[in-house]
């Protein structure tokens, strides 16, 4: 008797004649090469991200990140479906007429899953490099592009998917097209929304980050995040304020933080008495000003008697400082207002403060009557 023939009786007589069926070996074999392939495919892998992490070049390390986890799953769904192929080609079932159109979409999605891995990969890198050479990183520009990309990578899968399930994609663009005009009617506010969205990212009025406010509204704070659908601004009170962007189409926004320089306009008076040495004291204000080093001389520079006032002469201050920052700027204020004081005390003059004569008539004497 034969070894086969010894096995064959010897499964029968312990119900498990179906692994004596020639089938079963070339489904063992199909697993064991997507398990060899599987464990070369992650060696090969872990040797390339070895070697990469060696270079000065990130494009590569991204491209190994992100097909580290789908690759291996594409090996295995591929194994599998020709591993079922075999089964129903030998039993017949027809339940294994469907393992090719699941495959196809499993594919499919994990090929989806490697470009958007990858695009987030490549977005971090720029990131990073622009960061580390000292560049300008334009952070609202790059992830709406980001966020484009993957959208679009997500609906070509859809209609790959689709197609591979035996859906008519020109169907289900007519039928988009149709069911868009309804949708389009119910989701106004929506698209409006997103169209604002998308103006932001165009004409980028303001980035995260920026401070910005709007007169037409109350709103004013830094800028934390920009989505499609709203813009989420955080007050100086640490609200947050969540911005529809339908509305940044429609209201003036102010954008402080992009200003080049900061104003310092002041009005002080000094008493009348004092009026004999107001050309000198502005004439020595505006020679501070101009020496100063935090002032841009370059700027509007104006130091001017201005108003007789009720209780005062007052004299104007215009200039503009070279720093943008808000504390800084008043740490700037403070240091030219107390040179003006110093001035005007160095000269014997006083800084006015309201005051108020009053002017008693001399009382008639009283009138005798007879």
């Amino acid at each position: 008797m034969t070894r086969y023939s010894i096995m064959k009786v010897l499964s029968d007589k312990l119900g498990l004649s179906f692994l004596a069926e020639p089938w079963l070996l070339q489904v063992f074999l199909v697993l064991l090469a997507a398990v060899l392939a599987s464990i070369v495919t992650q060696f090969l892998l872990r040797y390339a991200e070895k070697k990469a992490s060696q270079t000065t070049n990130h494009w590569d390390d991204a491209l190994i990140q992100a097909a580290k986890r789908p690759l291996p799953i594409i090996i295995w769904l591929v194994g599998i479906a020709f591993s079922a192929a075999i089964v129903g080609k030998a039993t017949g079932a027809v339940i294994f007429d469907a393992v090719p159109p699941i495959r196809n979409v499993g594919v499919v999605v994990c090929l989806a899953w490697f470009l958007i891995r990858l695009i987030r990969n490549f977005t971090d890198n720029i990131v990073a490099m622009r960061e580390k050479n000292g560049e300008e990183v334009d952070l609202t520009t790059i992830d709406a592009l980001s966020k484009l990309a993957r959208l679009t990578v997500i609906i070509i899968a859809t209609l790959m998917a689709m197609q591979a399930l035996d859906f008519s994609i020109s169907g289900v663009l007519a039928a988009g097209g149709i069911g868009g005009i309804a949708i389009g009617f119910a989701a106004k506010d929506l698209l409006a929304n997103f169209f604002g969205g998308l103006t932001v990212y165009l004409d980028r009025p303001f980035s995260v980050g920026d401070w910005i406010r709007s007169p037409d509204k109350q709103i004013e704070g830094t800028v934390e995040y920009i989505s499609w659908r709203h813009t989420r601004v955080r007050a100086f009170n640490k609200n947050p304020i969540y911005v529809p962007n339908a509305l940044f189409t429609t209201i003036v926004v102010e954008n402080p933080s992009r200003m080049t320089h900061r104003r310092i306009k002041e009005t002080i008076g000094i008493r009348y008495e004092d009026i004999g040495v107001m050309g000198a004291i502005v004439a020595d204000v505006k020679a501070m000003l101009q020496n100063h080093a935090e002032v841009d001389a370059t700027q509007t520079l104006i130091v001017n008697f201005n108003t007789f006032g009720p209780s005062s002469l007052d004299f104007f201050i215009y200039t503009f400082t070279k720093t943008t920052a808000w504390i800084h700027f008043h740490e700037v204020k403070q240091d030219v207002l107390l040179k003006v004081a110093e001035i005007i005390d160095r000269h014997g003059a006083q800084i006015a403060f309201p005051t108020h004569t009053v002017h008693i008539e001399a009382a008639a004497p009283p009138q005798e009557y007879h």
